[in-house]
């Protein structure tokens, strides 16, 4: 289940809780990317300063803010592709299921 307060919110008490991060630049380029393939040009810098506004929205929210459980796993994306992602997330999984 994906969301931005999955394992604080919706389901503390899961087994497993994976928090996945990137840098709000990496996560601007990588937006960035994704609609210059769908023909949209939109200026990185326009995609970063809304990341960066929705980002602070998020974390200082009342209501179930932004932030990882205390007892989740992070993982930082910035340096690793989809794959290694989905291959360390299956590792943790095969691995709590043991």
């Amino acid at each position: 289940m994906v969301g931005r307060d999955i394992g604080t919110v919706v389901l503390p008490e899961a087994d497993l809780k994976i928090y996945l991060v990137a840098s709000v630049e990496q996560r601007a380029r990588r937006r960035h990317e994704e609609l210059l393939r769908r023909g949209e040009e939109i200026p990185f810098e326009e995609i970063l300063e809304s990341m960066k506004m929705r980002d602070q929205i998020d974390s200082t929210r009342d209501i179930s803010p932004l932030r990882a459980a205390e007892d989740a796993i992070l993982i930082d994306s910035d340096r690793i592709g989809v794959e290694q992602v989905v291959e360390r997330v299956a590792q943790l999984i095969n691995g709590s299921l043991d």
